[in-house]
């Protein structure tokens, strides 16, 4: 099965933030204690695949992912260390800043 995967990309001089989660989670909220996160409209843009998200994470200075397909993909791709993976309502979320 081909893993489905909403992406954004949003451009400001020389930042390029790359959002990016699971096509399925777009809309929902999900909260753990005082955390909450809404997968909205902020990662809505074009239906990718893993190739495309990767192309996009290389061009990136800011990402925000969120999902356990997207997340795998950052992990693998060593774009997040598995240790800095938060899970709200048990969705993992992960940030990247380049520095």
């Amino acid at each position: 099965m081909i893993a489905l995967i909403k992406m954004r990309v949003y451009r400001r001089g020389d930042e390029v933030l790359v959002a990016a989660c699971d096509a399925d989670l777009l809309g929902k909220s999900f909260r753990e204690g005082e955390l909450r996160i809404e997968v909205s409209s902020f990662y809505d843009g074009l239906i990718v695949h893993k190739d495309e998200l990767i192309r996009h994470m290389k061009l990136a200075t800011i990402a925000n992912f969120v999902g356990e397909k997207v997340v795998g993909i950052a992990i693998e791709e060593g774009y997040v260390d598995k240790e800095n993976i938060i899970r709200i309502g048990g969705i993992p979320h992960a940030q990247m800043v380049l520095i």
